[in-house]
């Protein structure tokens, strides 16, 4: 049986890596948008086009109620989640002094709501089938800080306080929940950085003298959504480079 696969903000750059590799490990691959996106049919027509045959479901990930009916929209109209990808991220950077409580909240909402607003309505389901892979996409900063960004490093830090508790309550149901903490990856978000940015500040710090790749993330993601990965829970998987080791 097709096992279905969510991965929520799949049509980013990173995201849509992820969605490309679970679908050539044969996973039913869903992923979500948010409300008013004109480009989503484009987004699909596409992915189409190259031969993945996604679906796409409207989703507010920092809203609970609307990720409950896209969750339950999901599952009456493909399947059962058995993976869940908590991907969908944004970014609000200045520095503390700078930072209201409308970016503030933003960014939590997003970033590290979501991961509940998410998983909640799916984890009962993974654990009373036995089986079940819940990935956190976290970040580097997240691990070591990055200047301008106490929103999203307190995010992403805390959506792998998140998975190791969560990885405690469900171990013995076949369910593993992990976070990926990627460093610099090559994406639009990335890239849009100026490149004397990049190439003064950035890629310095990264003794592969390079920035990721997102399909490197993408194979990661895919490992930790294999059988062959029953034994791995709660762990932080870094994948930066060696920009940070920890």
């Amino acid at each position: 049986m097709t096992r279905v696969a969510l991965v929520t903000g799949g049509m980013g750059g990173l995201g849509e890596a992820v969605c490309i590799k679970l679908a050539a490990l044969n996973y039913q691959v869903v992923t979500t948008y948010s409300p008013g996106n004109t480009k989503a049919k484009e987004w699909l027509a596409a992915m189409e086009e190259q031969g993945y045959k996604f679906r796409a479901f409207p989703c507010d990930v920092s809203d609970y109620d609307s990720a409950q009916q896209c969750v339950a929209d999901i599952e009456k109209e493909v399947g059962p989640i058995d993976v869940l990808v908590n991907n969908a991220g944004i970014t609000r950077d200045m520095t503390f002094k700078k930072m209201d409580k409308t970016n503030w909240d933003a960014v939590i909402r997003t970033n590290l709501d979501s991961v509940f607003n998410m998983t909640k309505p799916v984890c009962d389901g993974m654990t009373e089938r036995g089986w079940g892979r819940i990935i956190n996409i976290s970040s580097v900063n997240g691990q070591k800080g990055a200047f301008g960004q106490t929103n999203y490093s307190a995010a992403k830090a805390g959506m792998h306080g998140f998975t190791k508790a969560l990885a405690l309550e469900v171990a013995r149901k076949g369910v593993t929940v992990n976070t990926i903490s990627p460093g610099y990856i090559g994406t639009k978000m990335v890239m849009s950085i100026p490149q004397e940015v990049l190439d003064s500040k950035i890629i310095p710090q990264i003794p592969m003298a390079r920035l990721g790749k997102p399909e490197e993330v993408a194979g990661l993601v895919a490992y930790l959504s294999s059988d062959e990965a029953a034994f791995l829970t709660g762990a932080n998987i870094a994948i930066n480079g060696g920009q940070h080791m920890c």
